[in-house]
């Protein structure tokens, strides 16, 4: 039987709610997963619909993957945490991340540059809010509280709040190599995107430097790495990968502009450069169908579980021997069972 846990991801909407979502959330909580996730882009909100569906569960670890973090100040977030940590009993997860520049300046009108410096200012000051041992004040590049200016009224405050953990664990998204580092320094937890188990000895690498720089040598052996993988098992396995191509295809060529996209960098750095670019040029000139058929079924394989049970099953011992502790899985509520079998034995 595997070691991994097993967790449910919602996703974000698309043009509405995701029908069957609470049957799905429930049916992961009756096979024993671990944890269900939401998400955000610009749309619907991460927080909303994990209190919702979360409510009429019992078990679940509540987590979002992710809350933008320019979507809202520090202080929102970590109120936001405290008030779902109580409602949920102590199963909360807040999983954060800095999105790309064209959400983050396009839609929440806020500037990106250097995501990395001000990730560790939001999470120090969330972190003061959940710990509540004074008046939470900082001083920072990014962020000031109280502010400096405006009325020249601001008081450094505490949460009325007291909170039910002042623990409450926060998780970070990252891909790039030094965001990787600080979610092992800073966080609780990292959520990949795109993990490839061939490259487990370069994450290895990057985590083990952001646990040295935490100067916590315990912090290794209690830290979360959950990562979200497609799996679409059935015998032909090109059918099988063509329905994973279209999302590789939309977030290597077409979540974030030329420079700016982090997601083909991932995929680039596994030695898929040229055909990222390629996927790149075409999904940007509008050929979504071409920019996914040009994506060769290695590079599927790479990030996904597709094909037979057997071959499957077979495969997943890589990610079992990589840092992964949890995959996060998506589908209907009536493929929860096969996946269940087909990891957990």
């Amino acid at each position: 039987m595997s070691d991994l846990k097993l967790g449910y991801n919602t996703g974000y909407w698309s043009a509405g709610p995701p029908k069957g979502a609470l049957e799905a959330v429930q049916e992961a909580e009756n096979l024993g997963f671990n944890s269900v996730w939401t998400a955000e882009a610009y749309g619907s909100d991460a927080l909303t619909p994990l209190a919702w569906w979360g409510a009429q569960t019992k078990t679940l670890q509540l987590g979002t993957a992710i809350a933008q973090m320019s979507a809202r100040t520090p202080t929102a977030m970590a109120m936001a945490a405290l008030t779902m940590d109580h409602l949920s009993d102590g199963r909360f997860i807040l999983g954060l991340g800095a999105s790309g520049p064209q959400v983050v300046e396009g839609w929440y009108g806020q500037p990106y540059p250097r995501p990395l410096e001000r990730t560790r200012e939001y999470i120090d000051i969330v972190r003061q809010v959940f710990a509540r041992e004074a008046p939470v004040e900082f001083s920072g590049k990014h962020y000031q509280l109280p502010f400096d200016g405006g009325a020249n009224l601001g008081k450094a405050l505490k949460p009325t709040v007291h909170p039910l953990r002042n623990d409450i664990p926060i998780y970070l998204a990252a891909e790039g190599p030094k965001n990787v580092a600080l979610s092992a320094e800073i966080a609780d937890g990292w959520l990949p995107l795109f993990f490839s188990p061939k490259e487990d000895a370069w994450y290895r690498d990057q985590l083990d430097m952001g646990f040295a720089a935490s100067g916590d040598p315990t912090k290794k052996d209690r830290f979360e790495v959950t990562a979200t993988v497609s799996i679409v098992p059935g015998d032909n396995v090109q059918e099988c990968a063509d329905m994973i191509r279209p999302f590789l295809a939309l977030y290597a060529g077409g979540m974030g502009a030329k420079g700016a996209n982090f997601h083909y960098e991932v995929f680039e750095r596994m030695g898929y450069g040229d055909v990222a670019d390629k996927v790149q040029n075409l999904y940007l000139e509008g050929k979504k169908a071409e920019a996914a058929a040009s994506i060769p079924l290695e590079m599927v394989e790479d990030v996904a579980l597709v094909g037979p049970a057997g071959k499957i099953k077979e495969e997943l011992s890589k990610w079992e021997d990589s840092c992964i502790t949890e995959l996060l899985l998506s589908g209907p509520a009536m493929m929860l069972p096969h996946y269940a079998e087909l990891i957990l034995g």
